[in-house]
């Protein structure tokens, strides 16, 4: 029998302490129990307690209550002058993925129609944030993560974010926000179904989601922040396909725009390195056609779709500068004759038996170091990423074209961005390819072409730190002058 709330809050302490004092879950846990303890009328009777998530459920003899915690106010940034609130505070879902993005905010948008026509109801949307916004609300900055980023761009882009660099915190408020379908804060298959944890999470029932469908809830992240103009956006990759979409709102709205290592739709080169990592996820004996648990994930099918990948991010130089044929052990490199083949006396599979569950490689079972990096890379990838959300945004890459419900073609697409756009291409990149970018770059009316020299592939957008930071400086400073040029706020 529970007497005090002390009690109640004791018994339930160790589950709540596991997240830490002051994480929102173990706030919103010791709220929602102060809160049921004012309707415990008879404290001899028997109380039962049950944690779904965030979500309290107290079963007392002839009654039930069901209660969450109290609404959070939305965060206050400096520039702002007074806070808006939410029109709905949703509890963040309980997950392997919940605190990966420490100082991370959500602002919850209580109704969104998706492109599909489907609509969501209390969508959280995470987003970080760096510098202040200024007394016009005019020189915000928008920075758009890749497919498996968060929104913290000091995690990805880190050396380009700060006084001084091209995401100059002294005169922009930068923010990212986190897309749709994403594990690490925003609306995916692993928050709850439209904020009610007694509907359980969206899993394999998260609906399709567009590159569209984020701008146009982010557009509402900035409304709600008291946004009136954005001075420029900024992404590569999957980011790149989110920063040309955000030129449709115009330039009265988005002054100008730098698309990297990206496309104007999405080719059928990059479906089908798509549907071959999705593939792979399937394949997995535990993906159950989506309907898994976070104590048993599909993790060897989400390795192999992470290990397709990085081969397209990198190229083949890359890698052959990288690792060529080294073991790892520079006694069997040098030992070994490179016209023969290895044999170590493994056998082609040495791990487990026909009627075994299959089980992750063993790094000593690599006869390569470009081996041991992938699986390295894999293991460490399916530790922080979820194979729905992984499907649901490769998914979301395949519906992106800019033509789509506007042009015919997508040069006559591209023809409608006004704003001053600096496209930002790779020669050796064989995902989005430099001819790509030339593309873009011819037909949008006010863009230059500028190649990061590079043979790392795609992923050079996010390893050439000091080229970016001088191609961005120089091009901000060239048509945001007004902003580049005044004192830090």
């Amino acid at each position: 029998m529970y007497g005090s709330f002390a009690e109640v809050d004791r018994r339930i302490g160790g589950w709540a302490g596991q997240f830490g004092a002051d994480c929102p879950d173990a706030v919103a846990v010791r709220q929602t129990l102060r809160v049921l303890h004012k309707h415990i009328l008879d404290r001899s009777q028997s109380i039962s307690l049950s944690i779904y998530g965030n979500l309290s459920i107290v079963s007392r003899r002839r009654m039930t209550t069901t209660t969450t915690a109290p609404a959070l106010p939305t965060p206050i940034h400096d520039g702002l002058g007074k806070s808006i609130p939410y029109e709905k505070s949703v509890p963040r879902a309980v997950n392997p993925f919940s605190n990966r993005v420490p100082g991370r905010e959500i602002i919850t948008i209580p109704t969104f129609t998706l492109e599909s026509g489907v609509e969501m109801r209390n969508v959280p949307v995470a987003y970080m944030s760096w510098g202040k916004l200024s007394p016009k609300a005019n020189n915000v900055m928008i920075i758009c993560h890749a497919l498996s980023g968060s929104a913290d761009v000091s995690d990805w882009w880190g050396p380009l974010l700060g006084p001084g660099k091209a995401f100059d915190t002294d005169k922009f408020f930068v923010v990212c926000m986190n897309s749709l379908g994403s594990p690490y804060g925003t609306a995916s298959p692993v928050t709850a179904k439209n904020g009610d944890y007694s509907q359980g999470w969206y899993g394999a029932d998260f609906p399709s989601t567009t590159i569209r469908d984020d701008v146009r809830l982010h557009k509402l992240v900035l409304d709600k922040l008291g946004v009136r103009k954005v001075a420029a956006v900024i992404g590569g990759s999957m980011g790149g396909m989110h920063v040309l979409e955000w030129a449709f709102f115009g330039k009265d709205y988005v002054r100008c725009i730098v698309p990297a290592a990206t496309s104007s739709h999405q080719s059928a080169w990059a479906i089908g390195w798509g549907e071959a990592q999705r593939h792979a996820i399937r394949s997995d004996v535990k993906y159950k056609n989506g309907r898994y648990g976070f104590d048993d994930p599909p993790v060897l099918g989400l390795e192999a779709a992470r290990m397709t990948a990085l081969l397209t991010y990198r190229s083949r130089d890359s890698l052959e500068r990288r690792f060529g044929r080294d073991t790892g052990n520079k006694k069997k490199t040098q030992k070994q004759d490179s016209k023969t083949i290895p044999n170590n006396g493994t056998p082609i599979h040495s791990q487990g038996g026909a009627d075994e569950t299959p089980v992750a490689f063993d790094r000593a079972d690599s006869n390569f170091a470009a081996q041991s990096y992938l699986r390295y890379q894999a293991k460490k990838f399916s530790d922080r990423f979820d194979s729905n959300c992984y499907i649901a945004l490769t998914n979301k890459l395949d519906t992106h074209d800019l033509a789509r419900g506007r042009t015919r073609t997508i040069t006559e697409a591209l023809s409608l961005i006004q704003q001053p756009t600096l496209v930002l291409g790779i020669r050796s990149d064989g995902l989005y390819t430099l001819a790509e970018q030339e593309q873009i770059a011819r037909a949008v009316p006010n863009a230059k072409l500028r190649e990061i020299v590079s043979d790392d592939g795609h992923d050079a957008f996010l390893i050439e730190w000091s080229q970016l930071n001088w191609l961005l400086i120089g091009f901000l400073h060239e048509n945001l002058p007004d902003i580049m040029q005044r004192a830090a706020l």
